[in-house]
C-alpha cells in the first residue's frame, strides 16, 4: 500500500501501518506563518486574551486546582485518592490549608487589580486580598456544616441512598453544592471572576448550575442534579427539595446590563417540593412554603403557602410563525 510502511516481526508478519511523519517543509513553515499572522490580528481586533503584559486575570487551571483542594478540606478522605491515618490528619491538613491560602491569595489579588476592593480601610490590593483569603478560609468549618445538613436531606430523601458516606463520595449534587457554597462566601465578599469560576468548574462535572450569588438554607437537596439550573439572584429557604431538570431563572434578560443588581429569579421558601422538568421565572415570583410543585409546571407568578401546582389538560397548538401574535414576550433564561 502506498505512502505507509509495514513491519516484520520473527516468524509471523504483522502487519502495522503507520502514517509517514509530517516534514516540516518550506510550505509547512509558511502555512504556520500565515496562521500566526492570522491568530494576532485577532488578537489585535476582537480582543479575549489575557492582559499579557500588565494585570493577569485569575488562572482557570490555577482555581480549577484550588477548588479540588477545598474539596479535600471540606471532605478530608472522600476527594483524596490517597488513605490518610487519623494520626497525620492535622498535619496533612495544615499543609494543605498553607498551599491553599497562598495559591488562593495570588488568585483573589489578580482579581482584585479588576475590581474594586471591597475591603474599607485599605487601598492596597494585595492587604486586601490576604484579608479576604484569610477570612474565607476561617469560614470553611461554617460550610462544613452547612453541607452535613445537606447530606442528611440527601441521605433522607432518596431511598437508594445506603448511607451519608455514599451521598458524600458519589453523589454529584454535594460537589455542586458544596462549591457553591464557598463561592457564594467570595462572591458576597466583591470578589470578582473566581467565584463564577469555580461553579462552572462544578457545573461542568455535575451538570448543574448554582450562580454563585444565590442564597440557599440549609438541608438542600437536587435528586440527580443534571440540568438544574439557579440564577444568580434566587433565594431558596430551608428543607427544600428539587429534582432534575428544574429551572429558577429569570422572566426576561433582554434589558441587558441595566437589569444588574435586580432581583431576577424567584424566592422558594421553607419545605417546598419541585419536580423535574418545573420552570419558576421572575424576580417577583414566590413559592409559599411547604408548597409542591409538579412536573413540567412553567410558573410566572406567586402561589401561597401549601399549594399544589400540576398541569391539567395540556393541549398543544401548532401554528405558522408567521402567524403568530406580535408582541409575544421573549422569555429567556
Amino acid at each position: 500500500m502506498a505512502g505507509l510502511d509495514f513491519i516484520d516481526s520473527g516468524p509471523f508478519i504483522a502487519r502495522l501501518a503507520f502514517l509517514p511523519a509530517l516534514r516540516n517543509t518550506p510550505a509547512v513553515q509558511m502555512m504556520v506563518t500565515q496562521i500566526t499572522e492570522k491568530l494576532m490580528a485577532s488578537y489585535a481586533k476582537v480582543g479575549g486574551i489575557n492582559h499579557l503584559d500588565g494585570k493577569n486575570l485569575p488562572s482557570k487551571n490555577a482555581i480549577s486546582s484550588i477548588t479540588v483542594d477545598l474539596l479535600f478540606l471540606l471532605f478530608p478522605g472522600f476527594f483524596n485518592e490517597q488513605p490518610i491515618h487519623s494520626s497525620e490528619l492535622k498535619v496533612e491538613t495544615a499543609t494543605l490549608l498553607d498551599s491553599v491560602f497562598g495559591r488562593l491569595e495570588d488568585e483573589v489579588y489578580k482579581s482584585l487589580l479588576h475590581s474594586v476592593c471591597a475591603r474599607s480601610g485599605t487601598a492596597d490590593p494585595r492587604k486586601c486580598a490576604h484579608q479576604i483569603t484569610a477570612d474565607f478560609l476561617a469560614r470553611l468549618p461554617e460550610v462544613r456544616e452547612l453541607l452535613q445538613t445537606d447530606a442528611e436531606a440527601a441521605f433522607q430523601g432518596d431511598p437508594a441512598a445506603i448511607n451519608k458516606e455514599e451521598v458524600i463520595v458519589s453523589y454529584p449534587f454535594i460537589e455542586a453544592i458544596a462549591v457553591q457554597r464557598m463561592a457564594h462566601l467570595l462572591y458576597t465578599d466583591g470578589v470578582a471572576f473566581i467565584p463564577r469560576m469555580m461553579t462552572e468548574w462544578a457545573h461542568s462535572r455535575s451538570g448543574m448550575d448554582i450562580h454563585p450569588g444565590a442564597v440557599i438554607g440549609s438541608h438542600f437537596f437536587v435528586d440527580h442534579c443534571t440540568g438544574t439550573v439557579i440564577g444568580e439572584t434566587c433565594i431558596i429557604g430551608k428543607n427544600v427539595k428539587m429534582y432534575h431538570g428544574v429551572t429558577l431563572g429569570a422572566r426576561s434578560t433582554s434589558g441587558g446590563q441595566e437589569l444588574r443588581g435586580q432581583k431576577r429569579h424567584p424566592t422558594i421558601e421553607d419545605d417546598v417540593t419541585i419536580y423535574p422538568g418545573a420552570t419558576i421565572l421572575g424576580g417577583e415570583t414566590v413559592i409559599g412554603a411547604g408548597s409542591t410543585i409538579g412536573g413540567n409546571v412553567f410558573l410566572m407568578s406567586s402561589v401561597v403557602a401549601n399549594s399544589l401546582v400540576i398541569n391539567e389538560d395540556i393541549n398543544v397548538k401548532i401554528m405558522s410563525k408567521k402567524d403568530r401574535r406580535a408582541g409575544t414576550v421573549d422569555f429567556q433564561i
